[in-house]
């Protein structure tokens, strides 16, 4: 059944359109959001939609959990806020030591908190810089890392992120992403590594020497170019170049980071160790915190107050960030994600095998790209319109690829539910 069109609806966004800027708005269909319970969503005209997107990958552990609603409400009742760059509250000083032990590898990390990915992956930069006393970085083509100057920067993906801002920060470099779809016939996974790899190593000599690179940032598994993952020969091979010409080894895993893809982090699928790691978004339910988590030599070689900031590590925010992460391993969610990551991987291809004009079903963990041939960006655009307007919330990334990012907590019914809403929108639009 459609979703009802109540006025209230239309009302709201007007004053929406009149009074906040476009820049800060990716306009999809008309959502007002009300309130969330689990992976289930209802707007002011009091609609209720399956979830499927997550708040980008921001609520891992569901809309309204009730643990992380308790630990917001009990240090609401202490502290709001004091700033964390003067002086110290338990809360901050409490996730600081989780996110270094929870962090990939060994070697002893620390913490740099801020209020946004963006901020993370500009600290990136920053830590980067000061520790090498070198000034590129390298980052790779169709990746996000933020909106901010210095994060729009380091991203690749969108020309209007770009457009009419300039100067952009200097220094920063886009390379290919190795995505694995872009081998040449009959080419194995290993050939490919080798080749994207030479690619890199080539640039050293011919244009950038490896001894001004400070690091090079990679999503290990790309979000919004459609959930992609290099061949694991790739990024040994990356890592290994990396460490071989001082170059930090950076990974951004605010989109996929708190089990995501099935793991705890998306650098995990490849058993490396990051020296430096942007967080944010599910680190704490949504709640304005992010974080750089870098080994420790690393971390101390920058000065204060170069990344302090009045907001950061707000103690609400860093409540539900420890409620956050006490509700992944108590529930399982990094293993829940794995799970029914793969039993989302037979549904979905079910569809493609009815519906030919899906060619691409990349799935890891609850983490899908669904991806249609690059002339059907109008046919997606219809089809998650129809599934906003029969109940659920799935929207698309590069204008052709379906992007798939439930809450962890979605029930297997919600998600059998929710795909066949898809069933029928195709059924209705091919």
């Amino acid at each position: 059944m459609s979703q009802s069109k109540n006025p209230e609806r239309q009302r709201l966004i007007a004053i929406d359109h009149q009074y906040v800027a476009p820049a800060g708005r990716v306009s999809k269909f008309d959502l007002v959001v009300d309130h969330g319970k689990g992976a289930k969503v209802w707007d002011v005209d009091g609609n209720v939609y399956i979830d499927f997107l997550a708040s980008a990958s921001a609520v891992n552990v569901g809309h309204s959990n009730p643990k992380v609603v308790a630990a917001i409400h009990n240090q609401t009742d202490k502290l709001i806020h004091y700033i964390s760059g003067y002086f110290y509250h338990e809360p901050a000083i409490k996730l600081a030591k989780r996110l270094a032990l929870l962090a990939p590898g060994k070697t002893p990390k620390k913490v740099s908190f801020s209020t946004s990915g963006s901020e993370a992956a500009e600290a990136v930069v920053k830590f980067a810089r000061s520790y090498t006393k070198r000034s590129v970085i390298l980052t790779f083509q169709n990746s996000w890392h933020g909106t901010t100057l210095g994060a729009a920067s380091l991203s690749a993906i969108d020309g209007n992120m770009h457009r009419d801002i300039g100067p952009l920060i200097p220094d920063i470099h886009h390379i290919p992403f190795p995505n694995p779809d872009k081998r040449f016939p009959g080419e194995s996974l290993a050939d490919f590594s080798k080749r994207y790899l030479k690619e890199l190593t080539d640039l050293f000599t011919r244009d950038i020497p490896a001894d001004q690179i400070a690091a090079i940032l990679i999503e290990p598994i790309q979000g919004d170019a459609g959930i992609i993952m290099p061949p694991i020969s790739y990024m040994q091979g990356l890592y290994k170049i990396c460490h071989e010409n001082g170059i930090l080894f950076c990974t951004d895993e605010i989109n996929q980071g708190f089990g995501r893809s099935g793991k705890m982090w998306s650098i995990d699928h490849f058993n490396l160790e990051p020296d430096l790691m942007a967080v944010g978004k599910s680190l704490a339910s949504g709640m304005p915190l992010s974080a750089i988590i870098g080994k420790a030599p690393i971390m101390d070689s920058l000065a204060s107050p170069a990344n302090a900031t009045t907001t950061a590590a707000n103690p609400i925010c860093c409540a539900s960030a420890l409620a956050t992460i006490d509700e992944i391993e108590s529930l399982d969610l990094v293993e829940r994600s794995r799970k029914l990551g793969e039993f989302s991987k037979t549904q979905f291809s079910k569809l493609q095998k009815e519906f030919p004009v899906i060619k691409h079903v990349r799935m890891i963990g609850l983490n899908g790209g669904i991806e249609f041939a690059e002339d059907q960006s109008q046919l997606v655009t219809n089809l998650c319109n129809y599934c906003f307007e029969h109940g659920l919330i799935v929207i698309s990334t590069m204008d052709h690829i379906i992007r798939f990012q439930p809450p962890l907590v979605i029930t297997k019914a919600e998600l059998t539910k929710g795909i066949g809403i898809l069933h029928d929108g195709l059924t209705n639009l091919v």
